[in-house]
């Protein structure tokens, strides 16, 4: 199979920007107020006192905080995809890149930020372009590893749009490597997932590597 020789060939995509989406803060007062009550006592355990005027909102605020990074819990993936799939006989490389990723680091609840590359081949059907990026918040908005949102990514794009082949390529800055345990600021962690002809052909593989770059 040709995936094409030249830029003209490839549908891409440089700025996350230009697939912007209306994003929506919800809360549950339920689920604030339980959280706060938490907190509350983790301040004091801290050593700080939770009602001196400072901290009076403080338990509010980190409960709402911590309930919009992990929202992607009550999102699907694959009903995002399903929503804009058309029908096209287009069966070039289609690549979204440089989208902003914000997670949340399951093992020091600390966040990391970068960027993800995600690229796909048709067969029949194509998606939305900002699904795409909705895909890659639906699962950075959870308590992650870097390794499973990559794959995660991969898995919901094959899963639903059955394309002949998905890349996903992610770059990201870890803050519990940069502010504390090894203290590594310019630490950049990459992590890779392929499918299909990705994996099958080297230099549609090599296309993809060349055009992230």
């Amino acid at each position: 199979m040709r995936t094409g020789e030249t830029l003209n060939n490839f549908h891409t995509i440089n700025s996350f920007w230009q697939m912007a989406y209306i994003k929506e803060e919800k809360y549950t007062d339920d689920t604030t107020a339980r959280i706060a009550s938490h907190y509350k006592e983790i301040l004091r355990l801290l050593g700080e006192d939770p009602d001196r005027e400072g901290l009076l909102k403080t338990p509010e605020r980190v409960a709402k905080a911590l309930q919009f990074l992990t929202q992607g819990y009550g999102q699907d993936g694959a009903e995002i995809i399903k929503g804009a799939i058309f029908k096209e006989e287009y069966r070039q490389m289609v690549l979204v890149k440089d989208i902003e990723l914000y997670s949340t680091c399951e093992h020091h609840i600390m966040p990391f930020i970068g960027k993800a590359h995600v690229a796909y081949i048709p067969d029949g059907y194509i998606t939305g372009l900002s699904k795409i990026a909705r895909v890659v918040e639906t699962y950075a908005r959870r308590l992650q590893v870097q390794e499973r949102l990559t794959v995660q990514i991969r898995d919901c794009i094959q899963k639903t749009l059955h394309p002949l082949g998905v890349a996903v390529v992610i770059e990201a800055a870890h803050t519990c490597m940069q502010i504390r345990g090894v203290q590594k600021a310019n630490a950049i962690t990459t992590t890779s997932a392929f499918s299909g002809v990705f994996l099958k052909d080297e230099r549609t593989r090599n296309e993809f590597l060349n055009l992230i770059k």
